[in-house]
């Protein structure tokens, strides 16, 4: 079996699990992200009174953090008010960031363990050998009244990256030439394995940001073989034990690709599709494309590696004239990290506007949203139209290196330039 189907059996109390079937397993943790206050409500529709364990679930506010309207504000309190209630052991408010920053460095995500969010970007959680899903509000209701919920066992796709990547070629570049080739509906319902000489020398927050966006192309997981770097991260965090599992030698994928990570350029996913994706020298030679606003932050753009890099490139530099550059740590732990290390600062005399640990704009609701006609490149996930703010709006997705390169001039700019 893959390690994935064994994860789901020890979860569903089997010996082993099949490609297709459908299995109810025991969720070690379940998230709920300040949009689904319907959970809360759909909890109660179907008789819930306490939730089945108190210290495998929590609440995450990070798309309206803080927040920006009285409707978010009154979600906020609801939702507050059944963490208390349910004397959850784990509570993450408006102060922490993004669920899926937050959760690894609070010690609830480990090897070999089921987590479940109401976010499509749960797949991060592959990065550390668990298997990471999203669900919907009336899923969600069910696991945190029984701490289950069913399953489908996966089609498995191996994705084998190979080599090292040049000078000025990020993770975010890795993950966005896979999706231009795997395309946004190659991988529906399917699991996708990263493996490869590139995954297994990768440090955690590259990991992260090549599962997270694992999503784009419409994986039901991501996964990753833990290894020392992951497990240097996780022991002395992790809340539980954890046992890492291994695929069997020799299991056989349903499909397989191969990259030469070693031959790829800066890349950037064009609007409006995250399959829409080429070389950036490409696109830079068809014509200066001019931006108003640089983002940097979210859950795949927003680590302290990603600050680091914009800084180092920024170090020194200003932002053109009367453009913007938004920049939101991932959490309020990246936050103090970049604080004690001079990157904020480095970033702000730049010119950059820093904001609250969070989702930001990455979902158009607050700090840093898209006016029509406005052109932005941005370290998120998604840029399809309205992602952002205005359905007017265009958005070019890169590194953060990339955006940070780019908005010193205020035209799309190649990062190799400045390292």
């Amino acid at each position: 079996m893959h390690a994935i189907e064994k994860i789901l059996a020890k979860n569903s109390g089997r010996a082993e699990v099949r490609t297709g079937e459908i299995v109810t397993a025991k969720v070690d943790f379940a998230e709920i992200n300040d949009l689904y206050l319907q959970t809360v409500y759909s909890f109660y529709e179907m008789g819930g009174e306490k939730v089945w364990d108190n210290e495998r679930c929590a609440f995450v506010f990070d798309h309206y953090a803080p927040c920006p309207d009285i409707k978010s504000a009154s979600n906020h309190k609801e939702m507050r008010e059944f963490a208390q209630k349910n004397g959850l052991r784990f509570h993450f408010d408006t102060h922490c960031g993004v669920c899926h920053q937050v959760m690894p460095e609070a010690g609830v995500i480990y090897p070999g363990m089921i987590v479940v969010a109401t976010d499509s970007h749960t797949t991060t959680h592959g990065a550390f050998g668990a298997m990471g899903t999203g669900c919907g509000a009336t899923d969600m209701a069910t696991i945190l009244m029984t701490g289950e919920l069913w399953f489908r066992v996966p089609e498995i796709i191996e994705v084998r990256l190979e080599g090292e990547t040049p000078k000025g070629v990020f993770p975010k570049d890795v993950i966005l030439a896979v999706l231009g080739k795997i395309r946004a509906d190659g991988a529906v319902y399917k699991a996708i394995d990263f493996t490869g000489s590139y995954v297994e020398n990768l440090g955690v927050p590259g990991r992260m940001t090549i599962c997270n966006m694992a999503v784009e192309m419409g994986a039901k997981t991501a996964y990753m073989q833990p290894n020392q770097a992951v497990l240097d991260y996780v022991t002395p965090r992790a809340v539980r034990p954890f046992e890492v599992v291994s695929t069997d030698p020799g299991y056989q994928y349903a499909e397989s690709y191969v990259f030469d990570v070693s031959t790829l350029v800066p890349q950037l996913a064009c609007p409006s599709s995250v399959e829409n994706v080429h070389p950036l020298p490409e696109v830079v030679s068809e014509g200066e494309v001019r931006l108003n606003q640089g983002y940097i932050g979210s859950c795949t753009g927003g680590r302290t590696e990603d600050l680091a890099a914009a800084a180092a490139i920024l170090r020194g530099k200003h932002i053109a004239e009367y453009t913007r550059l938004v920049v939101i740590p991932a959490s309020a732990e990246v936050m103090q990290e970049c604080m004690e290390k001079g990157y904020i600062q480095e970033l702000m005399r730049a010119g950059a506007t820093i904001s609250t640990p969070g989702c930001g704009a990455c979902l158009g609701a607050h700090e840093g949203i898209l006016a029509p006609g406005e052109t932005c490149i941005t370290s998120t996930n998604r840029n399809f139209p309205g992602r952002m703010g205005s359905t007017g709006a265009k958005m070019y997705l890169a590194s953060p290196a990339t955006v940070a390169a780019s908005m010193i001039s205020g035209t799309i700019t190649d990062p190799r330039q400045y390292l």
